[in-house]
């Protein structure tokens, strides 16, 4: 196997890791997060977001997923071919779809939610809440649609 493909491989593996976290937070975790009081919310984030935010899996697996795909953009034999294509875009969503709405948006909400006090709700809890859950789902679809294309382009060069 080539450079590109064993980058491919990678890309694949790593952004199908995240892809299934992603699908246990917002399949699974989602709908138990939904019926919780405001209480009970800001108490399970207090426990979730600390140990969740500094996961070594998280790091591992964000890095590999912005890794892999650029060495296979660099290791491609054609740069004009569907593979290139299909990983650039690929890295296009990992980066901006995942890495930046996590790093510029979402970190600071988290920052917001664990500042609360959970017997002293904030009246707008919900609202925040349900931004929590609409910015999980752009992360997610931008990692399903990664690990689709980072998929397709390897089937590709295979």
């Amino acid at each position: 196997m080539s450079l590109e493909e064993w980058a491919l491989v990678a890309s694949v593996v790593f952004t199908g890791l995240f892809s299934g976290l992603y699908a246990m937070l917002n399949l699974i975790f989602h709908k138990v997060m939904g019926a919780m009081d405001g209480p009970g919310f800001s108490r399970f984030l207090h426990a979730f977001l600390p140990v969740a935010r500094k996961s070594p899996f998280n790091y591992i697996v964000v890095i590999g997923m912005i890794v892999a795909p650029a060495v296979a953009l660099i290791a491609a034999d054609d740069a004009g071919g569907t593979p290139f294509v299909l990983t650039a875009i690929g890295l296009a969503l990992t980066l901006g779809g995942n890495a930046v709405v996590s790093n510029r948006i979402a970190e600071p909400n988290y920052d917001r939610m664990l500042a609360w006090d959970p017997d002293r709700i904030p009246d707008n809890w919900e609202a925040v809440r349900s931004y929590y859950f609409r910015l999980n789902w752009i992360r997610a679809i931008s990692t399903w649609t990664a690990f689709g294309l980072f998929l397709a382009a390897l089937v590709d060069l295979l």
